[in-house]
């Protein structure tokens, strides 16, 4: 009796904390349907008396929504697919391959993870601007190549899969780079699609880097779009909702269709150190 006890605790406050994890998001859906007159209304109203679906064509038409999203899914594309491609090299190395000062290398690398982004900020920017790389699409790519937290995750991952495979298949004449195609990079799956989502919504969501490294509306990226809405007479909630909804639904809809990849390429990826 003490454990289905327990077990119900549990799922109580699993779904407690489940429901506080989406009342914002449902905040933000019925505030992008509101007349102006309801949104700062006291006591709140969580329903509007009417349907506003107007507002989220206003919200498109108010700034230039067509150009942010146009930057932000090449910025996303290019990104993810170039950190994918180092990610996959640089794990297999740290996994397969064996050269002096590997594993210093590798714990060197990890520990770079410790270091607040924040912190890279200023130095990041210094050298963009000396390369004249500002305002463009190369501040907002390239820095981002790179994931010393996907090399782990795939490192970890390539380390599950056994190493009998990587002997045979050099006893059967392949080379490094077939046997990562053709047999490493299928068997991983899970932890490849784990990275992908892992960049993809952090490239959709990123706010501060395109904020500071661009200054024309025709680079900026739809997160910093949203603060067109804000103004010095005041912050359109309805429609700044509307647009916050337009930017979350894609990248909700792509965890939801790859959830099950991304818990086996997590789980998975801490099977073996």
């Amino acid at each position: 009796m003490s454990n289905k006890w327990l077990s119900g605790l549990l799922y109580a406050l699993l779904s407690i904390g489940g429901v506080l994890m989406v009342l914002p998001f449902l905040w933000m859906l019925s505030t992008s349907l509101k007349s102006p007159s309801e949104v700062m209304v006291m006591p709140p109203k969580w329903l509007p008396a009417a349907l506003n679906v107007t507002n989220y064509a206003k919200a498109w038409s108010m700034a230039s929504f067509s150009q942010y999203l146009l930057n932000s899914v090449i910025v996303t594309v290019v990104s993810t697919i170039g950190e994918l491609i180092t990610t996959i090299l640089a794990a297999f190395a740290f996994s397969r391959l064996r050269f002096y000062g590997r594993d210093l290398l590798f714990t060197i690398l990890l520990g770079t993870m410790m270091v607040p982004g924040e912190v890279l900020l200023i130095p990041n920017y210094v050298t963009l601007s000396q390369l004249g790389w500002i305002d463009r699409y190369e501040a907002l790519i390239v820095p981002w190549l790179a994931s010393m937290f996907a090399i782990f995750l795939l490192r970890q991952y390539f380390l599950s899969i056994p190493v009998q495979l990587y002997y045979a298949a050099r006893i059967d004449g392949s080379g490094d780079f077939k046997y990562l195609w053709n047999i490493m990079v299928p068997l991983a799956k899970p932890a490849l699609v784990t990275v992908v989502l892992f960049k993809a919504i952090g490239s959709w969501n990123a706010f501060l880097w395109p904020l500071i490294v661009t200054n024309t509306k025709e680079m900026r990226t739809l997160p910093v779009g949203l603060t067109s809405f804000t103004t010095e007479a005041g912050t359109d909630y309805e429609l700044l909702m509307a647009a916050s909804a337009m930017i979350v639904v894609p990248m909700l809809l792509l965890y939801l269709v790859f959830e099950r990849y991304l818990i086996e390429g997590i789980s998975r990826g801490g099977l073996k150190g």
